[in-house]
C-alpha cells in the first residue's frame, strides 16, 4: 500500500500520466483543438519538468 501511496503523491507520476492522456486523445480524436507542433510542445514542457523534479529529488537524496 506505501508504494501506491508513493506513486500517487508523485509529481512525475501525474505529469506523465497527463503527457499520456494528451496523446491518447489528439490518437483517438483527430479533430482535437491542438494541433500535431503544440502537442510536442505541451509534451517537451512536461519532458522538462519530469526531468526538472527528478534531477531535484535526486539531488536533495543525496543531502
Amino acid at each position: 500500500m506505501d508504494k501506491w501511496k508513493t506513486l500517487l503523491s508523485s509529481r512525475k507520476f501525474w505529469a506523465t500520466l497527463v503527457g499520456l492522456v494528451f496523446m491518447i486523445i489528439k490518437a483517438v480524436k483527430p479533430d482535437f483543438p491542438l494541433d500535431g507542433d503544440q502537442l510536442a510542445g505541451i509534451l517537451a514542457l512536461l519532458v522538462s519538468y519530469i526531468l526538472g523534479t527528478a534531477l531535484e529529488d535526486g539531488l536533495s537524496a543525496n543531502k
